[in-house]
């Protein structure tokens, strides 16, 4: 009881403003039968190269993945275009934290791309390894301050908010991030703006759990990526486990808010990404295909020296 005082005391001392009520625009649903797939490739697209590890691929109109590159001290954003099919080519690093500013000098990386307005937005991660937040670049120029922050006291994100996820469904931004609270458990939630740099997290949020003790992700959850597929909003996410294994697991909602956890989970399935699948970023190809890219490493570590490197699966969708 007092813990859920605190942290309603909290919320109204930083100001209603920062948090509201909604959901995304709702859905009609579709078969609740539905055969859920996943084929991997069998070898990396874009392998480590140049970086110990290269992992977080956020794809950006099917001819750009944007990722993250950690070269033994700091975490960048590279850029990869598209050479056939499956195989990306590394063209160079687009971002890195800034140690005068804010950012720090560990991180600007583990983002999300979407072309808006004529340029490409990408939210960040950036700041203190310990208690991180989220920053914004347009065209690679980047706001002056994070947008994001981490939560007031007591509350569900108040040790840092990371991996944004970002979709924008008419005038509406809406970004799936994740949050840390001071017992270090990791959950989903979401947050809207008008404008992409101010936002309004969800009163009510995390909108993902925990799994229960054995689970795939009863240890965090992270990495969201939300999309629309067979009257649903879909989330493949990353689901820690025990040692530090990394499994993809998928949920579904028809209002952006209200999940439900799908049995479905997703693992390496060779060698290069035997201990670690995670970073999901996701193609829709038509009404029952989509195509995933993921980071993928063979070390079960939960931040890096995973041995990473980026890998592409299909995902099927067939009502039974």
């Amino acid at each position: 009881m007092r813990a859920a005082l605190a942290v309603a005391l909290a919320l109204a001392a930083v100001g209603c403003g920062r948090y509201s009520d909604f959901t995304l625009p709702k859905l009609p649903g579709g078969s609740e039968n539905l055969r859920i797939w996943f084929q991997e490739a069998p070898a990396p697209v874009l392998p480590s190269g140049r970086w110990r590890d290269v992992l977080n691929p956020s794809s950006v109109g099917s001819t750009h993945i944007y990722y993250s590159g950690w070269d033994g001290k700091t975490w960048h954003t590279g850029d990869a275009v598209r050479e056939d099919a499956y195989r990306w080519k590394d063209v160079g690093t687009v971002l890195s934290p800034d140690p005068r500013t804010w950012e720090g000098s560990y991180i600007a990386a583990n983002g999300s791309a979407l072309n808006a307005n004529g340029a490409v937005w990408y939210w960040y991660v950036a700041g203190a390894r310990e208690r991180p937040k989220i920053g914004l670049a347009r065209d690679w120029k980047k706001e002056p301050q994070p947008v994001v922050e981490p939560g007031p006291y007591m509350s569900w994100d108040e040790y840092g908010v990371a991996d944004p996820y970002v979709i924008r469904i008419g005038s509406t931004f809406y970004m799936y991030y994740l949050g840390e609270d001071r017992a270090m458990r990791q959950r989903i939630g979401v947050a809207k703006s008008a404008d992409g740099a101010h936002w309004q997290k969800l009163t009510s949020n995390p909108v993902l759990e925990l799994g229960a003790p054995g689970a795939f992700d009863e240890n965090g959850l992270g990495e969201p990526e939300v999309w629309q597929q067979r009257g649903y909003y879909w989330m493949l996410y990353t689901g820690r486990g025990a040692g530090e294994l990394r499994r993809l697991g998928i949920a579904r909602s028809t209002d952006g808010i209200h999940w439900s956890k799908m049995q479905d989970v997703f693992q390496g399935a060779y060698p290069w990404d035997s201990k670690v699948m995670c970073d999901p970023s996701v193609e829709v190809v038509d009404e029952s295909t989509a195509i995933v890219w993921f980071g993928g490493g063979n070390v079960a570590r939960p931040d890096e020296n995973l041995n990473g490197q980026i890998g592409m699966g299909t995902l099927r969708m067939v009502a039974q």
